[in-house]
């Protein structure tokens, strides 16, 4: 076997078992209600992991793994759902738009894929939880979740950035793919 082919099933099974964890802590989620956007922001930073240390499609693969499998097998969807329309492809995106953009225009960017990803949610649960959507007040609700929503993603964003640093100035030596 090569060396590059030998690398690849490397990602692949590493990515494999990434995805596997991620279902596994959005079931988590999806068992304690309590923790369903805490346990699709854990199972973000395996997305986190991947794009530093494998790059390439396997976040992307990882991302769409994960949603696929815990949309299929999981009773309550709502973990899913903030994991498939924002939280599981943010960490990809993120890094692509710090990459190229300067601060201001990438904070913009940012916040309309979080807008965006909020009207998806509101539809998916439209179409996943109707009743939950008519036990609400309406727009005020919606009002409210996007304040709420922007509030926790620049926070979420702020500590994605704080983690990542960490991990490269304390973790990387350890958990770096060989």
């Amino acid at each position: 076997m090569s060396k590059k082919t030998s690398v690849q099933v490397k990602y692949l099974t590493v990515s494999a078992m990434l995805s596997a964890l991620g279902v596994v802590m959005l079931g988590l989620g999806a068992v304690i209600e309590v923790l369903d956007i805490t346990v699709a922001i854990m199972a973000s930073l395996l997305v986190t992991y991947a794009v530093i240390e494998i790059g390439g499609p396997y976040p992307w693969l990882i991302w769409i793994v994960t949603s696929t499998v815990a949309l299929l097998i999981l009773p309550l969807k709502t973990p899913v759902l903030f994991y498939a329309l924002l939280a599981g492809y943010y960490p990809i995106l993120k890094q692509k738009i710090e990459k190229k953009m300067a601060r201001l225009p990438a904070w913009a960017l940012k916040f309309g894929i979080l807008i965006a990803s909020l009207a998806l949610m509101w539809a998916a649960m439209w179409l996943f939880a109707p009743a939950l959507l008519e036990t609400t007040g309406g727009w005020l609700v919606i009002a409210a979740t996007i304040v709420l929503g922007v509030v926790a993603f620049v926070l979420y964003d702020f500590c994605l950035s704080r983690l990542i640093v960490l991990y490269f100035v304390k973790f990387q030596k350890r958990f770096k793919i060989k």
